[in-house]
């Protein structure tokens, strides 16, 4: 029988020792020393003697348990009641110290939720097999190559299924415990412990990206719920506008006073522009006497502010001849877009800016990389990893949050809600990022578009966060710094292992001696930085770092210092040649040096901006987001999920986080277009998960996500030919099945009904409803047709002919008018592959039906199944009919005449074709033998 001592628990698991243990969690005095060279008798075990020694499964046993129990229910009630505990079990307390609790918990799904799912993937996959049996086995001799056509979609249909379903085999949730990381890291009347962040905002055209939409997310993190002077927020304008860097001069005044009424009085959200277009009682909750007053004066200050923001637009609409001058009088460094220097402006920070009330304010700095012809920038990754660098050397903190520049903060508590992650004492040390969820404001309620994207979020990065962590969406997601430099994630410690003096002395000395040549190998195999970055590791709020070269790895000597110098070089051949920076890299909890001057510290952040900054380093490589797509958020994340790290998805109760997306079916599909050309462009890179990263930290079911991230648009080949069959079937009376007997009928069946299976128990346990989960449905088809489609062309053509495409900013504004963008007719040419798709089923409708009344009553049979082929591509095609339409009354004069036009030509065409009646020559004729003439 094991026994074991209590002194051995950590102090942090002594609450969870019951009283039965040792009475009441007090500790075990140590069993007596044990000579372990002395051979251990065994004895059998007496059931009646040893299971009564402990009580277990006896009454008294139970008896214990439930007071037990009950002496916790009290005291989460005496705590949640804020009262005292007058019935002595004050000595009792310790045990449910909210401090030593973990900060977060993993909450499984019910199994009656999960497991019914599973089966039916399951049952899924069986049937799956027995249906392409019988296609194959089974071709249809007059229509082979309709037949053979289908198969081969169907099955890249179920290859695609397997791809995207499995990943989702463990979702799970999430909580977290506001009050145990307050109470941990936040207590008041204490300094705070809470980690600094550094905030990125990210823009690039003033025109597309409204400097108002950038100013209320600013002014978002300006006012979010966490200690001042751990919060940094710094502002990438890479199109090196005047009117954005005048623009958030006008944010950082305003902020004087919008900041302090935010903290004041607690609201939600903290962006003023969406703060006072909620349509609630404001009253509710606010008991202050003088809210309504202030509130009232606070819209009248952002009702100036507006004006004096749009008077900046509305100047910014003409460039005069001679360029932008600056107040003083001198010109804008930025004339120029694609050839300008770096620019760096702090307007807040320590001792840079207070509020009206005399409080400081959190830091805000303008940053705009430099730029110079014959450089590759590398677009949204390029301005990301100069604020990476720009960060570490004026604040380094060691976590940082990016959100594009239209997505404000919605829940004031979001960094407390990611910390609770990220500074959990077990589990933050190898999360890499903690990613939310993307939620969306000014979209129409049935969501034509699928802009919300719910299913995603809302079921398949639940399924990765129980595998190795939701994907990097780009937005909404903050960091480990020392992640996104490329380190490895910390290794899990192994329990000692135990030896057994049951084996002869020269069987142990040979494993000693393995274990030894193993250890002595792992050591060499880590990276050679590895040693120095622990020399710099500092607890958290230890003050200084310090520059490379003032610290040395030993005692002085010709050899160290030797060492030291070869190691530096090493540092800087990655990270780059900015002694400042690469030290700030060692410090795994962030710092600055407190000796180095502010004029100092800009001076070397100028430099780190540099255009050439990045040459000949792994910065975009191993380091920072990666370059090589437009969608650098996949790779960053991939590159992490590779070296060992793991994520987490957190969704709390009040969004975290709102942004805009484009109503119009053009913007939309453009939008989706730049999407799928990132994964094509990662599909050929030397990043591609169907090939990278094996033998690393990536688990084999991630690795499924991250390769149906990069492959879904090539889906879009076999999709268009299976959407056009239903029209080639009606219009040539032929089809892909040969006549179905019952065995046929019954898996065919029987893969219809696992497939709205499957969609139900998916909305069962995630909660997405009905409407989201059709409006995914059908914008799949309606971008794979398009969108997709289009990036397959543009990938291979970049690829094999060097032909790049550039892509535009989504745009972020919208008119006055509520949801009228969503009506706009805007062509395109994304636009002509659903359209034809439209008219040849409807062609072919109209084809079929008119074949059955020719032919009669035993022609309608086979129709059935022909038309059900048709309609389910009109109905999933549908919301793309109805933008294409326009607004309701408002159907463009170009639709209807078109319409008109195909619709007669087609009809005198069918009658004068009349395809589907028998063709003779007249009556057979006969020789009769009679010469008639």
């Amino acid at each position: 029988m094991m026994c074991f001592q209590v002194d051995d628990i950590p102090p942090e698991q002594h609450a969870l020792v019951p009283s039965f243990m040792g009475g009441g969690g007090k500790r075990i005095h140590p069993l007596p020393y044990a000579d372990p060279n002395l051979p251990v008798q065994p004895r059998s075990m007496d059931p009646s003697k040893d299971l009564a020694a402990y009580g277990y499964g006896s009454v008294a046993w139970k008896e214990r348990m439930e007071s037990w129990k009950q002496k916790q229910e009290r005291m989460h009630q005496t705590r949640n009641d804020g009262g005292g505990n007058d019935d002595g079990d004050d000595a009792d307390l310790p045990l449910m110290d909210e401090a030593r609790q973990p900060l977060s918990r993993k909450i499984p799904l019910p199994s009656s939720q999960i497991n019914p799912y599973r089966m039916i993937i399951i049952i899924r996959l069986v049937v799956l097999g027995f249906f392409f049996h019988y296609r194959v086995m089974h071709p249809v001799p007059d229509a082979f190559a309709l037949w053979l056509i289908s198969v081969i979609c169907e099955i890249w249909f179920a290859m695609s299924w397997i791809l995207d379903q499995f990943p989702k085999w463990f979702p799970i949730e999430r909580e977290t415990y506001l009050d145990r990381l307050t109470l941990r890291f936040d207590k008041e009347g204490l300094p705070s412990l809470l980690a600094p962040v550094d905030f990125f905002v990210s823009t690039v055209d003033p025109m597309k990206e409204p400097p108002l939409v950038t100013a209320n997310t600013v002014l978002s993190i300006l006012a979010v719920d966490y200690p001042v002077d751990k919060v940094s927020c710094y502002v990438s304008d890479d199109g090196a506008a005047m009117l954005t860097f005048e623009a958030l001069s006008e944010t950082s005044e305003f902020a004087k006073k919008w900041v302090p009424f935010c903290k004041k009085y607690s609201i939600e959200p903290r962006a003023p522009e969406w703060y006072f277009q909620l349509k609630i009682d404001y009253l509710r909750d606010k008991v202050a006497p003088n809210f309504v007053r202030e509130r009232r004066a606070m819209k009248r200050e952002y009702e100036e502010f507006k004006v004096r923001i749009n008077a900046l637009v509305a100047k910014a609409q003409k460039v005069p001849e001679e360029g932008w001058t600056m107040q003083d009088g001198t010109p804008w460094p930025g004339n120029n877009v694609r050839d300008h220097p770096g620019m760096i402006q702090v307007f807040l920070g320590q001792s840079g800016g207070h509020d009206v009330e005399g409080n400081e304010l959190p830091r805000l700095v303008y940053v705009s990389r430099e730029k110079r012809p014959g450089y590759n920038h590398h677009k949204k990754a390029g301005a990301m990893n100069a604020l990476v660098r720009v960060s570490a050397v004026l604040t380094n903190a060691p976590y940082m949050l990016n959100l594009d520049c239209d997505h404000y903060i919605n829940n004031s508590k979001a960094i407390k809600e990611a910390m609770c992650f990220m500074m959990d004492p077990l589990l933050g040390k190898k999360v890499c990022y903690v990613q939310f969820p993307q939620r969306f404001d000014g979209i129409d309620r049935h969501d034509r578009y699928a802009n919300r994207n719910v299913v995603f979020f809302d079921i398949n990065m639940k399924g990765l966060d129980g595998i190795q962590g939701p994907i990097y969406v780009g937005t909404g997601c903050v960091f480990r710094r020392q992640a996104l430099y490329g380190y490895d994630a910390p290794k899990t410690k192994k329990p000692p292992s135990r030896t057994c003096n049951c084996w002869p002395k020269w069987c142990i000395c040979c494993c000693c001696f393995g274990n030894r040549k193993t250890k002595k190998k792992t050591k060499t195999s880590k990276p050679k930085f590895e040693k120095i970055k622990k020399l710099f590791k500092k607890k958290e709020n230890q003050a200084p770092a310090y520059a490379l070269g003032e610290i040395d790895e030993a005692a002085p000597g010709a050899e160290n210092e030797k060492a030291s110098i070869v190691n530096q070089q090493k540092l800087e051949k990655k990270f780059g040649q900015s002694s400042v920076f690469v030290a700030s890299t060692l410090l795994e909890y962030g710092g600055i040096l407190k000796s180095a001057s502010p004029a100092s510290l800009l001076k070397e952040a100028i430099h780190v901006i540099g255009c050439g900054y990045e040459d000949k380093t792994d910065w975009g490589k191993d380091i920072g987001w990666i370059y090589g797509s437009v969608t650098e958020d996949i790779l960053t994340g991939f590159k992490m999920h590779c070296h060992g790290w793991r994520s987490i998805y957190c969704i709390p109760k009040r969004a975290a986080f709102k942004g805009s997306a484009p109503l119009n079916l053009s913007d939309r599909l453009h939008q989706v277009l730049r999407w799928a050309l990132g994964s094509i462009e990662i599909f050929f890179s030397n990043h591609c998960p169907l090939w990278y990263g094996y033998g690393g930290g990536l688990k084999f079911l991630e690795r499924f996500s991250y390769i149906n991230s990069i492959v879904y648009p090539w889906t879009s080949i076999p999709l268009l030919a299976y959407c056009t069959l239903p029209a080639i079937c009606l219009l040539t009376g032929k089809f892909i099945t040969p006549e179905l007997g019952n065995v046929a009928s019954l898996w065919f069946m029987s893969l219809f009904i696992c497939i709205f299976a499957t969609g139900i128990l998916e909305m069962r346990w995630s909660g997405v409803g009905i409407d989201d989960w059709w409006r995914n449905e059908q914008f799949w088809v309606i971008g794979g047709v398009s969108s997709h489609l289009f990036a397959v062309f543009q990938g291979l053509l970049k690829v094999i002919a060097g032909i790049d495409t550039s892509f535009t900013v989504t745009s972020k504004g919208g008119d006055d008018e509520e949801f009228s963008e969503l009506y706009t007719f805007k062509w395109t040419t994304l636009l002509i592959p659903p359209t034809t798709l439209l008219l040849l089923n409807f062609i072919g409708v109209v084809a079929g039906v008119s074949n059955a009344i020719n032919n009669g009553y035993e022609s309608w049979g086979p129709l059935f199944g022909k038309l059900f082929f048709a309609f389910w591509v009109i109905v999933h095609l549908y919301p793309f009919l109805k933008g294409l339409v326009g607004r309701q009354n408002r159907t463009p004069t170009i639709v209807i005449v078109w319409s008109i036009l195909l619709a007669s030509i087609f009809s005198l065409l069918w009658v004068r074709i009349d395809p589907f009646l028998a063709k003779n020559d007249g009556p057979l004729l006969e020789e009769c033998g009679l010469d008639c003439n």
